[in-house]
């Protein structure tokens, strides 16, 4: 089965390790780093959301007319924009790029950050408005007659659109989520399910759980993601040396209670994937092969947080590891982005691909025995 590798489309050059030292949308910054992704061996690469950043939308669009093959994630909220504006959006810019976007769907796990932008919805229901936002997205992508909705969050009539996606039937929609509600509906109506980077088990565990959901709505189950911030070296001490200036990097950032950005709190987080994730520090710094979680728990479990450390073959047999647990979809972001995503495309990805496409070649001569 074919694996594909999900970078950032970031549209400055600051993570976790430094402030950034530009603009918050340095058009200059974002190629290069799209173009690094593109050049490497990368398959996509995110164009985030946050309620003051950038519009990753337009992001997004910067991003598909300077590029020939990588393809685009698009990270949105329901709550800024009638489904109907989404759906004609994400249609245009399908059309912009020739085919090549994916919406990543986002409910929101914090209030704080969803009422800056005057979401007052609790969580549960921020989830039962994201349904219905998915059902509109593939309807006015789908539908050449004009349709009605009427649902609990959202009413309309004789809505079309005009302007039609490249790809057909319509775009793929991706959803991350890690409570029992996100699993519910992103097993019933998400075709990517993002997941952050646990320990094996606990991915598994969630797998099964979105796999069984999806079967109880009569569908096939999603392809899953999984996300790392991989830290690589020549060799084994020479990536865990890295690592730990990584976190000094992140602690003497974050001295006093700095947070690192206004969207994700340091401790205490509301939303349950955050919660998993800090849970998974406090059992232990190393898991399976190369799961590393103190960079998480530094960044108070912020989003895609755990490492992966090692050499590249080290961390390339840690990505099979949960390719084996029918994962298809690797997600990977540096701390320097430019020159991590240069150097993981280089020395780690080739690594994944010649081991699957081996692991493929060996399964037709077994199916046809």
């Amino acid at each position: 089965m074919p694996v594909e590798f999900l970078g950032i489309g970031a549209t400055n050059d600051g993570s976790e390790t430094h402030a950034r030292s530009g603009p918050a949308f340095d058009k200059a910054f974002t190629l290069a780093l799209a173009r690094a992704h593109e050049e490497n061996g990368w398959d996509r690469v995110l164009t985030a959301y946050a309620s003051g950043s950038p519009d990753p939308a337009q992001a997004a669009a910067l991003i598909a007319t300077h590029t020939d093959r990588l393809q685009l994630l698009l990270a949105h909220r329901p709550n800024v924009s009638h489904p109907t504006f989404a759906a004609k959006t994400v249609a245009t810019l399908d059309q912009i790029s020739d085919g090549r976007l994916t919406l990543h769907v986002i409910t929101g796990g914090n209030d704080h950050e969803q009422q800056r932008e005057g979401d007052t919805l609790p969580k549960d229901q921020r989830y039962a408005r994201t349904r219905e936002a998915i059902q509109i997205y593939k309807k006015a992508w789908t539908s050449r007659e004009p349709f009605d909705f009427h649902g609990e969050h959202y009413s309309f009539e004789d809505f079309v659109l005009d302007v039609e996606p490249a790809q057909q039937p319509r775009p793929l929609i991706s959803f991350g989520g890690s409570s029992p509600a996100a699993y519910r509906v992103g097993a019933e109506e998400a075709d990517i399910y993002a997941l952050w980077g646990e320990p094996l088990a606990g991915t598994a565990e969630q797998i099964a759980t979105i796999t069984d959901l999806a079967a109880a709505a009569g569908r096939p189950a999603p392809r899953f993601q999984v996300a790392f911030r991989p830290i690589l070296g020549r060799t084994e001490e020479e990536a865990w040396e890295k690592a730990y200036a990584t976190v000094a990097r992140i602690q003497d950032r974050t001295q006093g209670g700095q947070q690192l950005t206004r969207r994700h709190k340091l401790t205490d987080p509301e939303n349950a994937g955050s919660q998993r994730l800090l849970a998974v520090a406090a059992q232990g710094e190393r898991h399976d092969r190369a799961l590393w979680t103190v960079t998480a728990q530094a960044t108070g479990g912020a989003g895609n947080s755990t490492a992966l450390v090692g050499t590249p073959e080290t961390v390339a047999a840690a990505l099979l590891d949960y390719y084996d647990l029918g994962v298809r979809i690797l997600s990977a972001r540096g701390y320097d982005m430019i020159a991590d995503a240069r150097e993981f495309g280089r020395e780690v990805i080739p690594l994944v691909r010649q081991e699957v496409a081996r692991r493929d070649a060996a399964v037709v001569p077994a199916a046809r025995a």
